[in-house]
């Protein structure tokens, strides 16, 4: 008996304990989602602090766990690309979870050439900016948004006219005659144009820019000049997510030219006419009636609206996942009559089709419609800018019937070619559509964990029309019309291999290896006619043209094979090595030359992960980086290296032949241009990466370079292409990130700088090589230089000496033999700025989001052409500056900035028109605010934001023109740089949008 009750009470205990037990252990469930656009994360790790405890998200970021003891219980939240998250239990059985990105996350991967990596494990040197930087501001090409954000990046808008192509110069310039642009690699197709238009800004996840060798020599021949990946959003598997961006901006001229008005424009030609002993042309009446005249800048420059929309719906399952969007950009000039629209259709999709394969494709098709205005260059308000600076502020644009002013004949002093500005804004039509299309598709095979063969193909095509019309109301014409058809298609086939494998915890290795094949094609067509019965037809029938011109074609066709093979290595995470090469076969070079090689190497310590390094506590990571390698540019013509024959027609007797004779250019024995440099870079972060500091010191030398070099007289041809020398780049980048304040209030803070010192280092026989241009009646010179030892493409010109008796201007005589010629030319200024910066602020309090981004560039020179026609031309009634009106010379004011009112001056190509260009620019100003949804109990929105922002709302510059960020005569291969034309001006911007998400 008293064993059976003992019996009992122990079982009663144990039932009582049990139950107790059960009663303290609680389910804990709910969804994690990303704080920013309320996506679900899978795959996330939700574990139990202290324990080993743990689950993770599924498809849908949802979970459920277990927690005993909830009173005293820590879920910790984490997930790579993510700021960890602690929340404790207590008597919540149901916790969501939003998770911050972290920026400085080390274990984020980042797109390489073929592949993806950890940043920890980087031995090259890149630079990544996200998606959410290049969407900062509406912009009609997406290059625009790396301006500032990427150290050792140099992006140049050539002019202000929307739609305008950019020049980017990645750790300086390279090549004379190649193109000097980085290669554009988006979603993995290694496009063939120089500007990467087919993209829509708020379609892209991020941007990697490869700078250093190590990085580049993977797309060899193609990679001298940086290479620039662009990634566009992918599907994730969760629930289905529609996000929706909208937004309108005002744009305007940034600032007025300062013109005379009418009374000291007539007053200013009174005194050239009295000092040319030339009767005046106005009386004191007329003057005095005149008052401030018109204002021609306020006809041809006006506000305009841009507007934007972007729509994309992701979303799938662990087995398909897609991304698809929708995006309309609309853009009127800030000239009458200009505008630039895009209209783009996005794809991607991804289908696991079994455990072994997958297979993915993605596409973007594109329509671009431009309408342009014959707003640069010029001579003498020859053109519409010119135009708009060069009228007269006495004249008005009508006359008083109603009919168009003629300018050129208003004054007998005036200039013969300056024309209305109404007839081009009127009367002259450029337009420009284009289609673009990239598609590319991938099956991928994993026969077993670690290995995966990859075979991919894609096409890119361009077809562009080009419709240019000019009416028989614009003066002086008959009507005319041309059309131009440019059609540009490549075809892509990569196949690769790659393999992944960690042995015994401490030896990582990854290699990737294949081949690739990818052609190049070009047709263009032209067509014109001029004299037209009626402007009904415009260029829709050149037949009906009195005169037809006669066609002309052009076709070209060329391929590049290649192999490659990369091999990333990993010992105990501390030392990391990789060893790339690639071999580019091209049909654009000789028989012995049509093969080029590029290998690369580079080795990283991290340093933070030493024994040693344990003790220092403030420095949370440290790794320094070495690389070394080669790169190439093709830098010639599908058919430079051939004995080209030329088209053309004879007369025999009375009959009319055609005929072919060889060419005027003698083909060449050519090498490929080879970039070889050196990086070493230091990775350090402090504070738990609450700070990160990125240095890369790099040198690169160029050699074969290949350039047009002209024949004697009477060798039969009349140039021919060589290798001709070798340019040196070498700098210093610095990039420094910091999450400032970390609590309620957040404040984070990026900057970089980078130093870059070109150098000639060898030129063919040591000879000179010009470039860019001077022309203009006035004066006609080239702007640009290429010597031995000196920088690249420096101005070259005439030093002035202050002023004759007659306050006319002197020129230094620097050789000393009493004779003003090109022996007295020198180096007169330098476009490459002695460094290039930028700076971005971001702080966040309670829903609210201020960023405030700063871009400039230090020490660089622009040649102000523009102003040699409107400061000196005075015998053409040209309208000028005010301050010529204020501060020209006169026998009592002989220290003037200009000369004595003449047109009997002359000049040369001087340093009077080269210009400080530095500038300090606020490109971006945004205030937003994250409407709080839970607070307003709003469940079908994830996300809502509106905002205002501001762009180029302040630039601060010694520049006296309209603005200092411009390259007229850039592009591609240019090496006439810091060359300011008439160029369309920069606009300033004001933008108020919305950004939701469903």
């Amino acid at each position: 008996m008293k064993h059976l009750t003992f019996t009992w009470l122990i079982a009663c205990i144990t039932t009582f304990w049990t139950s107790s037990g059960w009663a303290q252990s609680v389910v804990v469930s709910g969804q994690v989602t990303g704080a920013s656009d309320k996506a679900p994360l899978p795959g996330t790790t939700v574990s139990l602090k202290g324990t080993t405890t743990g689950t993770t998200t599924d498809a849908s970021g949802n979970y459920r766990i277990t927690v005993p003891n909830p009173d005293n219980a820590t879920l910790v939240f984490s997930s790579v690309g993510f700021l960890s998250q602690e929340i404790v239990v207590g008597s919540q059985s149901s916790i969501n979870a939003e998770m911050t990105a972290d920026d400085r996350q080390l274990d984020e991967v980042v797109v390489v050439g073929y592949g993806t990596v950890r940043k920890s494990d980087l031995t090259g040197s890149l630079a990544q900016v996200k998606g959410k930087d290049i969407d900062a501001f509406p912009a009609t090409n997406v290059l625009q948004a790396l301006s500032g954000r990427a150290p050792g990046v140099q992006v140049t808008q050539n002019t202000g006219a929307p739609g305008a192509s950019i020049s980017v110069r990645i750790r300086g310039t390279n090549s004379i005659q190649g193109s000097n642009e980085p290669l554009y690699v988006v979603d993995g197709f290694p496009t063939s144009g120089s500007n990467p238009t087919i993209v829509n800004n708020s379609d892209i996840e991020s941007i990697e820019i490869l700078k250093d060798a190590s990085a580049t020599a993977i797309y060899g021949s193609r990679g001298a000049n940086g290479v620039v990946i662009i990634t566009t959003r992918q599907g994730k598997a969760g629930k289905m997510t529609v996000d929706y961006e909208g937004s309108y901006s005002i744009q305007s001229l940034r600032k007025k030219l300062d013109l005379m008005n009418a009374r000291e424009y007539a007053t200013f030609y009174n005194e050239q006419a009295t000092n040319d002993k030339v009767t005046p042309y106005f009386t004191q009446d007329q003057i005095n009636s005149f008052g401030e005249g018109y204002d021609w800048q306020n006809l041809v420059f006006q506000k305009a609206p841009m507007q934007t929309h972007n729509l994309t719906v992701s979303g799938g399952n662990e087995k398909t996942r897609f991304s698809v969007g929708g995006s309309v950009f609309k853009q009127e000039g800030i000239i009458r009559g200009s505008d630039y629209n895009r209209y783009s259709i996005r794809a991607n999709i991804s289908t696991d089709v079994s455990k072994k394969f997958n297979l993915s494709y993605g596409a973007t098709l594109t329509k671009i419609t431009t309408g342009r205005q014959n707003s640069g260059g010029g001579n003498r308000g020859g053109t519409l800018i010119s135009a708009a600076i060069s009228a007269p502020p006495t004249l008005t644009p009508y006359n008083d019937n109603g009919s168009y002013r003629v300018l050129a004949t208003a004054y007998p002093f005036i200039s013969n070619v300056l024309i209305n500005p109404l007839n081009y804004l009127e009367q002259f039509t450029d337009n420009v559509d284009a289609n673009r299309v990239l598609a590319n598709a991938a099956l991928t095979f994993k026969p077993f964990d670690g290995l995966a063969i990859k075979i991919s193909g894609g096409i890119e095509n361009n077809d562009d029309q080009t419709d240019t019309y000019t009416t028989t109301k614009f003066i002086n014409s008959q009507g005319s019309a041309s059309v131009g058809t440019v059609r540009q298609m490549s075809l892509l086939s990569e196949n690769t291999i790659s393999y992944i494998k960690t042995i015994a915890q401490k030896h990582s290795i990854s290699a990737v290896a294949g081949f690739t094949y990818q052609d190049f094609l070009d047709k263009r067509l032209n067509a014109s006619g001029v004299g037209f019965l009626s402007d009904i037809t415009e260029t829709a029938n050149l037949g009906s043209a009195a005169v037809p011109g006669i066609p002309g074609t052009s076709y070209s066709f060329s391929t590049l094979l290649s192999y490659l093979a990369r091999v990333n290595y990993s010992f105990n995470n501390k030392y990391l090595f990789t060893a790339s090469i690639r071999a580019d076969g091209s049909s654009k070079y000789s028989e012995g030359n049509k093969w080029g090689y590029f290998p690369s190497g580079a080795f990283a310590w991290r340093v933070s992960e030493e024994p040693f390094m344990k003790n220092v506590t403030f420095m949370t990571d440290l790794k320094a980086r070495a690389s070394w390698g080669l790169t190439g540019s093709q830098a010639i013509g599908a058919y430079a290296t051939l004995n080209n024959l030329s088209a053309g027609k004879t007369v025999f007797d009375d009959a009319l032949y055609n005929t072919f004779a060889p060419g005027t250019q003698l083909p060449g024995n050519l090498k490929w241009e080879t970039t070889e440099q050196l990086d070493f870079g230091i990775d350090a972060g402090f504070l738990n990466n609450r700070v990160q500091l990125t240095l890369d010191y790099y040198v690169k030398n160029t050699r074969d370079l290949l350039n047009t070099v002209q024949l004697p007289i009477g060798f039969g041809f009349t140039s021919t292409i060589r290798n001709v020398g070798e340019i040196q780049n070498k700098g210093l980048e610095v990039s420094l990130s910091a999450r400032v304040i970390d609590k309620a209030f957040k404040w984070d803070l990026n900057g970089n700088i980078a130093f870059n010192r070109s150098k000639v280092v060898k030129l063919e026989g040591g000879r000179d090589i010009l470039g860019g241009s001077v022309g203009v009646t006035l004066i006609s010179d080239a702007a640009n230089l290429l010597r031995e030892g000196q920088p690249m493409s420096v101005f070259y010109g005439y030093v002035e000496d202050g002023y004759t008796d007659q306050g006319r201007v002197k020129y230094k005589d620097l050789n000393g033999d009493n004779v003003i010629n090109q022996l007295d030319k020198t180096i007169i200024g330098d476009p490459n700025p002695n460094f290039i910066y930028g700076l971005n602020s971001s702080m966040s309090f309670k829903g609210f989001d201020l960023t405030l981004f700063i871009q400039g560039t230090q020490g660089n020179n622009l040649v102000n052409v523009s102003s040699i026609n409107n400061t000196l031309d005075y015998g053409f009634g040209l309208n000028m500056p005010r301050e010529v009106y204020l501060n020209h010379w006169t026998p009592t004011n002989t220290n003037a900035k200009y000369p004595v009112i003449s047109r009997a001056n002359s000049y040369n190509y001087s340093n009077r028109f080269v210009e400080d260009g530095s500038y300090l620019r606020l490109r971006t100003i945004q205030l937003a605010y994250n409407l709080p949804l839970q607070a307003l109990n709003v469940t079908w929105m994830r996300t809502a934001q509106i905002y205002a922002s501001g762009q180029n709302l302040l630039t601060l510059t010694k520049y006296s023109w309209w603005d200092p960020e411009t390259n007229s005569q850039g592009g591609a291969n240019s090496i006439g740089q810091g060359i300011d034309h008439y160029s369309y001006p920069t606009s300033k911007a004001v933008t108020f949008g919305i950004r939701v998400g469903f």
